[in-house]
């Protein structure tokens, strides 16, 4: 079965509220005031209004431009910024000062580093056991370019999740993650659960063209590797110059699916239209 259907305007199961009260303007002014910047919007994220009115936000770290330009994302390409080496305190200030007892930390990809960003990555987990000892650090990284010593400095540092997105089926990657390998993801996934003490995590998104034996496919190898978490969501357009949606994929489609991959080895797993990787994720891992 192929999931192709053009669709014809988004379904009422994806429109949101904009939610600008209170907590939302807190996390906004504080966010501008430490400088940091968010892959909620960065990423252009259809959930920032409610997370940030939750009081919570996914700190995206090394600068705002990406040393990739993938189909689907909204994060800008462009020349990368030097790293800063006052982004960790400033990152463990503002979950500090929003109180947060789950952390979740990315990057945009910076394959012009030698370690892809592993030692940033590192220094902010660091920093937040220093500040927050007591709270969960889940990182959601690149692929590092599938260098071992570059996962290591990230998993020595202690984070409790460890989050690398294969996004899409491995027939798609040329079209959806051009730079980025299929094996070599699952690969750094595989490593990361059976070297490290540590738990698992990726994410799919919906609507690009695959089928349903792919993703049931994606379902077996992430088992296969370990993986405990998987978050599945609808791809969303950010404009026409990116890639387009195939199909709105239907709400009872997401539960089915999320029963399939659990039939298939994978412990826990979040399924729905908005469903994004950092969306929720401390629900994900205390229920």
């Amino acid at each position: 079965m192929k999931i192709t259907d053009e669709p014809s305007r988004k379904p009422a199961w994806l429109k949101t509220r904009l939610r600008t009260g209170e907590n939302f303007r807190r996390v906004n002014n504080l966010l501008q005031y430490h400088g940091l910047s968010t892959v909620c919007q960065s990423a252009n994220c259809p959930n920032r209004h409610e997370c940030f009115s939750r009081g919570t936000a996914t700190f995206l770290i090394l600068g705002p431009n990406c040393t990739r330009n993938c189909g689907f994302c909204d994060v800008d390409p462009g020349p990368p910024a030097a790293v800063d080496p006052a982004e960790p305190i400033r990152v463990a200030g503002a979950a500090g000062e929003l109180n947060l007892k789950h952390v979740v930390v990315t990057s945009v990809t910076r394959d012009d580093l030698p370690d892809s960003g592993a030692g940033q990555f590192a220094a902010v987990i660091a920093e937040l056991r220093a500040q927050l000892p007591r709270c969960v650090i889940e990182v959601l990284t690149p692929d590092f370019r599938n260098n071992d010593k570059s996962l290591t400095v990230v998993m020595e540092a202690g984070p409790d999740i460890f989050n690398h997105n294969l996004e899409t089926v491995e027939r798609l990657y040329p079209r959806v993650r051009p730079g980025a390998d299929y094996d070599r993801s699952l690969r750094l996934l595989e490593r990361a659960c059976r070297c490290f003490d540590v738990t698992t995590k990726s994410g799919l998104m919906l609507g690009l063209g695959e089928t349903r034996e792919e993703l049931y496919r994606v379902f077996d190898h992430l088992a296969l590797t370990g993986v405990t978490y998987l978050t599945i969501g609808q791809y969303l357009s950010p404009s026409p110059n990116h890639l387009p949606v195939e199909r709105y994929v239907t709400p009872e489609e997401f539960r089915q699916l999320a029963e399939e991959a659990s039939r298939r080895g994978v412990p826990r797993v979040f399924s729905g239209p908005l469903v994004r990787s950092s969306y929720m994720a401390e629900r994900l891992h205390s229920d």
